[in-house]
């Protein structure tokens, strides 16, 4: 069976996931009257589980909503070391070297991957271990705060496979890694 990890997320047009204070509220300022979900249950369907970082999951935590995924989530992070009660079961904590931790994950049955977070998407492309990016573009400019992207120690070559434009101003781009 194939092993692919897989990003799906959204940045302002000036490459940023969250603004300077962490915040992503900008994230829903267009007008969706229809509650499109831009092709986010298509892309969950098709995982297995999630990769996400430390600070992505006490994000996600802290939305004060019921725990939004039915997949198993893997919890990247060096310093966690325990998760809350009522997630066990469906939250996993993994760490150490990427290789390995995926080995773990691979072992386990799970070979899809949803990675999510910007520090765990910057350490998968530095290690070229992403095979796909959904990125959808909100025409804002931030001009400061988390970038989606960092320094890589090699260049890495992705080809759009596909483009969507949502709700007249969000344009939604999938790129594939060319090995």
């Amino acid at each position: 069976m194939g092993k692919t990890n897989k990003v799906f997320i959204a940045t302002s047009l000036d490459g940023y996931i969250a603004d300077r204070n962490g915040g992503i509220d900008w994230l829903h300022s267009i007008p969706n009257p229809e509650n499109l979900d831009m092709g986010y249950h298509e892309f969950t369907s098709q995982i297995d589980a999630l990769v996400m970082g430390r600070t992505t999951f006490e994000t996600v935590l802290g939305f004060d909503i019921e725990w939004p995924y039915t997949k198993r989530v893997f919890v990247l992070s060096n310093n966690l070391t325990e998760i809350p009660e009522e997630l066990k079961g469906r939250v996993e904590l993994v760490k150490g070297d990427l290789k390995n931790v995926l080995a773990e994950i691979h072992k386990k049955g799970f070979h899809t991957l949803y990675i999510d977070g910007g520090k765990t998407i910057q350490s998968f492309l530095n290690e070229d271990l992403i095979d796909e990016m959904t990125i959808s573009i909100i025409p804002y400019l931030l001009g400061g705060g988390i970038q989606l992207f960092g320094e890589l120690p090699k260049r890495l070559e992705f080809e759009c496979v596909d483009s969507k434009i949502y709700l007249g101003k969000i344009v939604q781009n999938r790129f594939v890694r060319k090995r």
